[in-house]
């Protein structure tokens, strides 16, 4: 066997599955260099990126082209410090194996060597006891048996990762305070093992995950760890190679956990700060940022409320009133981020003993459902609605009554949020090529259900045209929410055009102080 392109995607999927599965217990362990529980979701979000980017090239595709389509989609869509981390592992094996699959684990040992090298130079400050070491260690055991096969040098990665996991606990003091392995090097065994699954074809019925040391001695009475940086701050970046070594710098004195991955002129920064805005501020020093993320990694603890409760998550000052007001208790994250895990999952353990958790965005709903599975482990309730706007989410709380039995309370939700079709108005960036043609920077979109429909220059031209296009199968209800950037009086020049072409039509009007947005649409 080869690692051609179908056994890298099969490997991609495969490995996207086992986090998933592990995601859990990978989270449980993770104390470094944050407590913020979220290791296992950031590489189980990390792989998905890059499963789901194999899985969506046509038949036929190549190595090249497989591993290039692998490589960009963990570079994109890396979450957290290891997920960063595994991107730059993809990206280095990629360089080696992109080209025409070669027989035997020679180039897998190579690949692995290489990608250990890259993985390393892109963390400031490596650390022993890390994903860093077992990948080092992986490396090494593939390269002592780069004679055998290609089975045999997979086994024999998978195997050398797995003993120097458990050797991290004895190299990193919070790990043996806390009596754990490493969490990310935890999570890069489970990749290696399903590498190892597929190129055997011998599949475990489960992903071994160690659990918390039994009897591990507690921090000493008065101890506690210092808390460190207040933020999380992560970006893409398009900028030259050489204005990074100048961005490293400026990063390094602002915080810790600093890591860049990329190349080429598109990079992933990941840095832990105080002052989140000068992290940024060194981003735009150094070319231009995008996909901002920015999240507060120490969450206060709440106490437990009794009876049902709704969750719901929201970045604008508006639309967590309007939830609110609707009787959902607002989880809000920073524009363009999404939640801590810990965050999230705090929430929903405060909340009550039956908690119905609805995403409002199709980027928190993979989140969502980790923090779900994280609180129900403390015996609560839980459901997640995959309410993919916010638009969905009000038609769902519309329905919620915390007076009937949980699970047909859940169903109703659901299907109120099914029922409801979401658009938006968003004014482009840059230029780009849509479904529908060419854009430029400052045209106005307009998108329903996340798909580009139509492109004008008029903010109310484009609202009047996705309206007419999302009634044109029916609709009894529209919801129109303005955003801060909306042009004066647009909502209310819609609900005229409405009353003109959709007399049966009820129209609601909401101001939602969305930034992106200039408007928000549902049609029920």
């Amino acid at each position: 066997m080869v690692l051609d392109a179908a056994v890298v995607r099969r490997w991609c999927r495969l490995a996207a599955d086992a986090l998933g599965r592990t995601r859990g217990e990978i989270d449980a362990l993770n104390v470094f260099p944050v407590p913020d529980g979220d290791t296992g979701t950031n590489l189980h979000l990390t792989v998905l990126a890059a499963a789901d980017a194999a899985g969506g090239l046509p038949d036929g595709a190549g190595e090249a082209d497989t591993w290039r389509a692998v490589s960009q989609a963990a570079l994109l869509g890396a979450r957290g410090n290891s997920g960063v981390i595994l991107s730059q592992v993809l990206r280095g094996m990629a360089d080696v194996l992109g080209a025409p699959a070669r027989p035997g684990g020679a180039a897998l040992a190579e690949a692995l060597e290489h990608a250990s090298v890259l993985a390393r130079a892109a963390v400031e400050h490596p650390v022993e006891g890390t994903i860093l070491s077992v990948l080092g260690e992986a490396a090494a055991a593939a390269s002592a048996a780069s004679g055998t096969d290609l089975a045999g040098t997979a086994r024999a990665a998978a195997d050398g990762a797995r003993r120097a996991l458990r050797r991290t606990t004895g190299q990193l003091d919070v790990l043996a305070r806390s009596g754990v392995v490493d969490a990310g090097a935890a999570g890069l065994c489970v990749v290696l093992d399903a590498l190892a699954a597929v190129v055997t074809d011998e599949y475990p019925e489960h992903y071994d995950v160690p659990a918390r040391t039994a009897g591990a001695a507690p921090p000493p009475a008065g101890h506690a760890e210092p808390p460190g940086p207040g933020y999380e701050v992560m970006y893409l970046l398009d900028a030259p190679d050489g204005a990074v070594h100048d961005l490293r710098e400026r990063l390094d004195d602002l915080g810790d956990s600093l890591v860049v991955v990329g190349g080429d002129g598109l990079w992933n920064v990941h840095v832990h700060v105080d002052d989140a805005g000068a992290a940024i501020e060194a981003g735009l020093a150094a070319g231009r940022p995008h996909r901002i993320r920015v999240t507060y990694l120490h969450a206060a603890p709440h106490r437990p409320h009794a009876g049902r409760a709704v969750i719901a998550v929201t970045a604008a000052d508006g639309l967590a009133a309007l939830l609110e007001e609707a009787g959902a208790r607002v989880v809000r994250r920073e524009p363009g981020a999404v939640p801590p895990l810990a965050v999230l999952a705090e929430a929903i353990l405060a909340a009550g003993e039956e908690v119905v958790v609805l995403p409002d965005e199709p980027e928190v709903l993979a989140l969502a459902e980790a923090a779900a599975e994280r609180a129900r482990d403390g015996g609560a309730r839980i459901a997640v609605v995959p309410a993919r706007a916010s638009v969905q989410g009000l038609a769902a709380l519309a329905v919620h009554d915390p007076l009937r039995r949980f699970g047909d309370d859940v169903i109703a939700m659901t299907r109120a949020a099914g029922a409801t079709r979401f658009g938006h108005l968003e004014v482009a960036a840059e230029e780009a090529v849509t479904s529908v043609g060419l854009c430029r920077p400052g045209d106005v979109l307009g998108l329903i259900e996340g798909d580009v429909a139509t492109i004008g220059g008029d903010v109310a031209q484009v609202a009047r045209r996705v309206l007419d296009r999302m009634l044109s199968g029916g609709g009894e209800l529209v919801t129109l929410i303005a955003g801060r950037n909306a042009p004066p009086g647009l909502a209310e020049r819609l609900e005229d055009h409405l009353r003109g072409g959709h007399p049966d039509v009820e129209v609601g009007l909401y101001d939602g102080a969305q930034r992106r947005y200039p408007l928000l649409i549902g049609v029920e």
